[in-house]
């Protein structure tokens, strides 16, 4: 069987944890409590922003929560500072286990999609200066329908984009509240558990599968029936 598979961007494929490094020259000790809270902030104004019909580019989100940390955490960080780390994140590297893992499934004839929150500019931007973008067979950005993961509407689009349904297409994602709108719209899903500490929102819903790098995924594909 072959498959149509959604790949989330940041978290799955792009580490966006790399900011770490230029945080830690900037503000010292503080670099991960920031970076994780800007993490957690940037999804929560996505949700909220999702839910209040009031779209706008995820830079934003990432933008907004950036400001937050700052003044949550009272860093007094300058324009140029600010400049500095958002344009990291228009540029942030794979995992080291991604490239292998998509020639993979790609070898194994399945398709392949960057599916995410960001616009189809910043996503060409980042695949294209991790050097995978030519192993994608498209790209689909919540931009057209202006809302965010996990409304089930984000799916329908990715089904409709990719000229794929429910029963062939999969979502991969780091992200559990992404893999979760997957399953409940209908997709099947495989968790990346990067981390043995990563949890699993505690739902009662499962993933289809759980890997812990993308080269497992291939394999994981072959044992799925149809």
């Amino acid at each position: 069987m072959k498959y149509t598979l959604a790949f989330d961007v940041y978290g799955t494929l792009i580490n966006t944890s790399s900011v770490f490094n230029s945080l830690e020259k900037m503000i010292g000790d503080q670099a991960t409590v920031f970076m994780e809270t800007w993490r957690y902030k940037q999804l929560e104004y996505s949700f909220r922003r999702g839910l209040m019909e009031a779209y706008t580019d995820f830079s934003e989100c990432t933008n907004d929560s950036l400001e937050f940390c700052c003044q949550l955490y009272k860093t007094d960080l300058s324009k140029k500072q600010k400049s500095i780390l958002m344009n990291e994140y228009s540029v942030l590297p794979t995992f080291p286990d991604v490239a292998k893992g998509l020639k993979d499934l790609k070898q194994a004839g399945h398709k392949l999609f960057a599916f995410s929150n960001g616009s189809e500019k910043s996503i060409i931007k980042l695949l294209t200066n991790a050097k995978i973008i030519d192993l994608f067979d498209g790209i689909v950005s919540v931009e057209k329908i202006e809302t965010f993961k996990p409304n089930p509407l984000v799916y329908s689009h990715f089904n409709t984009e990719t000229n794929s349904s429910k029963s062939d297409s999969w979502l991969i994602s780091s992200n559990p509240f992404d893999v979760i709108g997957a399953l409940s719209y209908g997709m099947r899903s495989a968790w990346v558990q990067r981390s043995p500490d990563a949890v699993f929102d505690p739902w009662g819903i499962e993933p289809t599968t759980i890997i812990h790098k993308l080269t497992d995924l291939a394999s994981q594909l072959k044992k799925t029936k149809s």
